[in-house]
């Protein structure tokens, strides 16, 4: 696990591309305590292993569904396609049988791609392997503090240009939304967890690929009042039915959904499972302050 250092640092963001509703401003001074954190997301073999030493059942895989990018669902899958949908996003397929093993549903499988994120997991899915592993979901300060890699307030974990010198940096959606992804970056879907180069303090793909659980309550205004509470070690409000996600996803497009920025910001309920969300997990630093496991 990478050791990030203690100290304060700039969190949020004011773009003029941002999302008002989320909540990503203020600009603020944020202190955090010393921890460390996965330098990649758990893996599908990570997750497989948690599965396999205690037997742990999936919410997708009790509620017997999940949801799926519609170009992924086969032809194997197309008769368990079901009637949910996302308001707004017409391009997510409820699918029987879709779960973390099967990712596009019945005839798909991790196969090959142990070293790829695992997808398909609720929060508390998520909260259940970092118990078991010794670690815990990151807060949301320490998530963007991380991947930020100690740049200051620049756009993404690299800095402000999105492909500097031309080079893909993140796994995101290039062509037309959500008709065409021509793939320029090198996948279409997620990829392995350690793809492209990772930021300043070595963390791998803390913008796009899939998104990431964090332990805060989702708020779009808690975060704005200036007190001891939300400026040092903030651990997000007490009560809410959502849970932050950060870093966007393999789907995140400029022309829809750029929230692969670093203070970009979303949420989701706790029981909410996808194709393009996962996790990593993060421990106090022994010798920090402990900012222990949120509720």
């Amino acid at each position: 696990m990478i050791a990030i250092p203690a100290g304060s640092f700039w969190m949020g963001g004011d773009d003029r591309d941002s999302f008002g509703e989320d909540g990503e401003g203020p600009v603020r001074e944020v202190s955090v305590s010393a921890f460390r954190i996965d330098p990649k997301a758990v893996t599908n073999a990570a997750f497989a292993a948690f599965v396999k030493a205690t037997g742990y059942v999936t919410e997708a895989e009790r509620f017997g569904w999940s949801f799926v990018f519609y170009q992924f669902v086969g032809e194997r899958a197309r008769d368990a396609v079901m009637d949910a949908q996302v308001p707004g996003a017409p391009w997510w397929l409820g699918v029987r049988g879709a779960d973390w093993r099967h990712p596009e549903g019945p005839g798909t499988h991790v196969g090959e791609r142990s070293n790829h994120p695992v997808v398909h997991v609720s929060w508390a899915d998520a909260s259940a392997y970092a118990t078991w592993a010794g670690k815990r979901l990151p807060t949301e300060a320490e998530w963007e503090k991380a991947a930020r890699g100690g740049l200051d307030r620049k756009r993404y974990p690299w800095g402000d240009e999105f492909t500097p010198r031309g080079q893909h940096r993140c796994n995101t959606w290039q062509g037309r939304f959500p008709t065409e992804d021509t793939g320029a970056d090198g996948y279409r879907g997620t990829a392995p967890v350690d793809a492209y180069r990772p930021n300043a303090f070595g963390l791998y793909n803390m913008s796009g690929n899939v998104w990431e659980w964090c332990a805060d309550r989702f708020s779009a205004d808690w975060h704005a009042a200036p007190s001891e509470a939300t400026r040092v070690d903030p651990r997000g409000p007490s009560t809410g039915d959502s849970r932050v996600m950060r870093g966007g996803s393999y789907l995140c497009h400029a022309s829809y959904c750029n929230r692969y920025r670093v203070a970009a910001r979303t949420h989701n309920t706790p029981d909410s499972a996808s194709g393009h969300l996962g996790f990593r997990c993060v421990i106090d630093e022994p010798d920090g302050t402990p900012v222990g496991p949120t509720g």
